[in-house]
């Protein structure tokens, strides 16, 4: 090996060795400028943490915060089942709606066909298969007639209009005769029976 050469490598290892300290004293001061811009921090926070009032801010806008984020939520829960409600009451509507126009298809057909019949029998006869027809669909519906003959009074159910002597002794307090026809809807009363009630 040369002396130049010789010359070369000690010069490269003392810029090594300069480069290697010079890095680890900046290492060092950053780490000495972290640790006290940490205990800085750390001081302001406690000086903020013992602060009543800086702690009661805090806690107010966690508070307020938290109950905005609710009351936003409980507003789309609510314009989201009223929307929802109305859409199920226009559709149940509608799917009843649908139901019945075969009816009235029926009933379009018979006055069709009873301009020109003089049969009064056939006449019946078609008027008595539209309305089972209709009571059917109605009652695939939920809907029920209510059976109130002979039956004995009762205001959960009847409406009395009048009342008549009895014809027979064990039909006092029981009616008599229906003027108009109560209904059940799904196992609740949807119209009351108007009654004739026997004395």
């Amino acid at each position: 090996m040369t002396k130049n050469s010789q010359t070369k490598d000690q010069s490269e290892e003392l810029e090594n060795k300069a480069n290697t300290e010079e890095t680890e004293a900046s290492n060092a001061a950053d780490v000495e400028n972290l640790e006290s811009e940490q205990e800085e921090n750390s001081a302001d926070t406690e000086d903020a943490n013992d602060d009543p009032l800086t702690k009661l801010q805090a806690e107010y806008d966690n508070l307020n915060n938290k109950y905005l984020r609710l009351y936003s939520e409980f507003e789309n829960f609510r314009r989201r089942t009223a929307k929802e409600r109305l859409e199920n009451i226009t559709k149940a509507g509608a799917d009843v709606i649908e139901e019945i126009l075969p009816i009235v298809d029926d009933f379009d057909r018979a006055i069709k066909s009873n301009e020109n019949s003089e049969d009064p029998e056939a006449l019946k006869e078609g008027f008595t298969l539209i309305h089972n027809k209709l009571l059917r669909i109605l009652e695939a519906q939920g809907l029920k007639p209510m059976d109130s003959m002979g039956k004995p009074f009762d205001t959960e159910y009847h409406e009395a209009i009048t009342n008549t002597p009895a014809p027979e002794e064990d039909l006092k307090g029981k009616v008599v005769d229906v003027a108009e026809k109560g209904y059940f809807f799904r196992d609740k009363v949807l119209r009351y029976a108007k009654v004739i009630v026997g004395q």
